[in-house]
This record gives structure tokens, sequence and C-alpha cells, in this order.
């Protein structure tokens, strides 16, 4: 495992609770890409050797990653704002992640057509992987990418966040003594060094969390060399309360998944769609809980919800819910930011707000949710197909097999009955839509680092 040096530039990095700087990371110019490239070419040929080594190595790196959790979970915090329980169980993940794909494994699958031939489907890795991976979720994001990746054989080149590059470096350091130098490479940059990393014909498969529009952009890129794309595009999903539902009963459950790190989680709920009579009741048991939950530095043991991680994305949520609110909408609770140093805005709660609003259509990716009556299940569900994206969504009321039948008329590609947002590593996640193209997650994660390889043979010889 390697982490890029730089030469002398740096990425000062801040903490959004304080607006303080809290370290700094190299800023890699793009054309030091071609060495780090060249050295996983050259580490991918016995990598790729020895799937006994890797399960060893990577079953090892899962032991580094819990060893080390105390400082990766405090240094996470620190650099991307959310409470420090929420860091451990990101690093408790990214372990549980290694282990899952360590013990993963390509089948060899024998095929027949009558003919006297004997033809098996075999796995290839397809070579040299990038990872480039947003600043929510900088530790569990990078796992997910290169957990299946090394597991399959390849190598891989790791660019997180501008935002979050100290923790995903520390767990380059931790990892360095239990994975072969240049299996897994983390680089830290500005743009253009994540365009250069996607486009680069040295890369074979590039998976990339993040925005639609720099989705596209990657995508691009690594049309250049007919690379591989698996792009998570993020979500706008949509919860939807039936007229049986225990509004009392799912209102803690349909609150955190919604305002779990911040609301900065790419399929948390991010608009609530309810039964007209039902409106003011689910309004409230929302708005009670958004104006008494503990808002902090995520430092606190007391801190439920920390900062925005960023302040361009806090200026987005901040424009978002005063475009609703001039369009008519009523804050029920929060509506602006919070006073005092970092990047803090009220947990909010929207009500009137007008269905054409931008901070019902687009993702806003922060602390707010809109609550939107409906009058029919059948408008309700076309409310929540009615945007370009297709990541989740849910289903809540008290006859399960009523919500299930909503839930599959959802346009997207998970939905959760009564819950939100709660993945098993086991799983296939992938949206519809502008929420993403490819799978990421359980044996679908690890083929997708791979490419089949037929061989034929007569039978009898």
């Amino acid at each position: 495992m390697r982490t890029f040096e730089g030469a002398g530039r740096g990425i000062f990095v801040t903490d959004p609770a304080t607006g303080e700087t809290c370290g700094e990371a190299p800023d890699m110019r793009p054309d030091e890409l071609d060495a780090v490239i060249g050295r996983t070419h050259r580490a991918w040929s016995e990598w790729r050797a020895d799937p006994a080594a890797r399960t060893r190595a990577l079953l090892g790196a899962a032991d580094a990653v819990e060893a080390a959790g105390d400082d990766l979970a405090r240094l996470l915090t620190r650099e991307q704002g959310k409470p420090l329980a929420e860091s451990y169980a990101e690093v408790a993940r990214t372990a549980a992640r290694l282990r899952y794909f360590a013990d993963l494994a390509p089948r060899t699958r024998r095929l027949s057509d009558g003919r006297p031939v004997r033809s098996e489907v075999r796995w290839r890795p397809v070579g040299p992987v990038a990872a480039i991976v947003p600043w929510n979720f900088p530790l569990q994001l990078a796992a997910a990418k290169f957990a299946p990746a090394l597991a399959a054989g390849n190598t891989m080149v790791l660019k997180p966040s501008p935002y979050t590059p100290l923790a995903t470096r520390l767990l380059g350091s931790v990892l360095a003594a239990v994975l072969p130098e240049d299996v897994l490479t983390v680089v830290t940059g500005r743009e253009p060094l994540g365009a250069r990393l996607a486009s680069h014909p040295g890369i074979r498969h590039v998976t990339f969390t993040g925005s639609v529009p720099t989705g596209r952009a990657v995508a691009e890129g690594a049309a250049a060399s007919l690379a591989r794309v698996t792009l998570e595009l993020g979500g706008n999903d949509a919860a939807v309360l039936l007229d049986d539902v225990d509004v009392e009963g799912v209102a803690d459950r349909l609150f955190w998944a919604a305002f779990r790190n911040c609301g900065q989680v790419c399929m948390a709920v991010k608009r609530v769609y309810v039964p007209a009579r039902l409106h003011a009741e689910v309004v409230e048991a929302l708005a009670q809980r958004a104006k008494s939950v503990a808002v902090g530095n995520g430092l606190d043991p007391d801190t439920r919800i920390g900062p925005v991680n960023n302040a361009a994305q806090l200026a987005r949520v901040a424009e978002l819910t005063g475009r609703a609110l001039a369009d008519g909408a009523r804050a029920a609770a929060g509506g602006h930011r919070l006073d005092g140093p970092g990047h803090f805005f009220a947990p909010t709660i929207l009500t009137d707000v007008p269905p054409d609003s931008a901070v019902v259509t687009e993702e806003q990716f922060g602390p707010v949710l809109p609550v939107l009556p409906y009058r029919s299940v059948d408008e309700a569900v076309d409310a929540a197909n009615g945007t370009g994206f297709g990541l989740g969504g849910s289903v809540w009321g008290t006859d399960p097999d009523r919500a299930e039948a909503v839930a599959d008329r959802l346009e997207c590609g998970t939905a959760w009955i009564n819950h939100h947002a709660e993945l098993s590593l086991a799983q296939p996640f992938a949206g519809v839509k502008d929420s993403g193209v490819g799978v990421a997650g359980g044996p679908w994660g690890l083929y997708g680092n791979l490419r089949p390889f037929v061989v034929h043979r007569p039978e009898g010889t």
C-alpha cells in the first residue's frame, strides 16, 4: 500500500465544526499519475497470481483497520464532521467489507450444449482500477470499491475528495503493513487530477461515487480508453407514508433516515409524501425531533448531528432552503444557518412546499426535509417517480403486504418497507435513471471487477 507524498504542494483541510485547519495533504499534479499507474501495473501481475495470498492479505487488512479504529475514527470526525459514534461505525464497516470480499471467489462454470466439447467459463481480473470517492463516507465508500477490486485480483489507485483526504491517507498507512507495495495507492489532489485518473489509458475500470454532472464527465473520460465504469450518482429518495401508518411509531426511524450524517447520505430520505389528513401530524412529529436534537461538534459525545462538511455544500443547502421559503414554503423547524464558527445548518422541516421547488426535485444533500401532502396513492407514486433520480425509496404503513405492493411501483434500485437506507454487504446496490450505471455490493460487486475467460476443449482429450 502506498500513499503519494507529493513534492511540496499541499491541500489544507478544514474542520467543518470549527472552521480551522485540521491537516494537510499533498496536491498531486496530473502528470505525476503516469509513474503511479506504471507501478500499479507492475504490481498487478504478482497480486492476481495468488488468490490464497490475496485472501490472507485482505483478512490481515481488516484486522489492521480495527486495530487503528480509534485514530481513524477521530480523524474522520475532524475532517468530515460526523458524530464520533458514526465514524466508529464507518471504520467497522470498512473492516467488515474487507472480510466479506476476502471470502468471496468467482466460480468456474461448465457449459454444455450437446456437442462433444467441454466449455468452461473462468474469470480474470480486469487490471488496474481507479476509484474516486466523495467526502460523505470517505472510508466506507473507499472500501466498497477497493475490497471487491483487490479480492478479484486487480490493483487500484484511490483518490479521496480534497475535502476529506486525511483519514484515507491514514488508512493507506495502516494497510501498508499488510498489502504488497503498489497494490493499492492513495493519491490526493485537486482537479484536474480526478479527470486525468478517469481518462488514463492505463486504467481498465473506473468506479466513481458523486454528482451526476461529474459522473457524466468521468464516463466521457473513461470512454477514451474504453475502460469499464461503475457510477453511483446520488439520489433523491422519497418516503411514501400510507394512510394506515403509525406516525409516532415510525417518526424516529423516519427522522434518522433523513438526518443521519447531517443528511449527507446518497440514499437518505430527501422528501416525504404523506396523506393529506396526516400531514400536520407528521410535520409536527418530525419538527419536534428537529428542534430537540443535539447539533454540534462531532467530537462531543452528546452530539447527534454534526456540521455540513464544506462551505460550498452549506451554501447550496442554504440557497435551496431560501428559494423554497421565498416561494411560499414554511419552516416548521430550522430553515437557517446556526450562529458561530463552523458549517452548521439547523435541522429543517419544510411544509407548504411547492411540488416543483428545487428542494423537492433536486438532491439537497443536507439537513433539510420537505414534507408534502397527497390525495391518493397513485399521486404519491407518480410524485416519488417524478424526478431524474432512482437510487432508493421506501413505503411506510402497518400492513407490510400493502406497503410492499406500493414499493414495487417505485422506480429505484432499492425499496425498503418501514425502514430506509439499510444495506447488507451481500446485496447488490445500484440505481436507475440518473442515479447510476453498474452494480456494487455482494457477488455483483466482485464480478463487476472481473471479465469472463472461456476455454473450449474437445471431450476425451
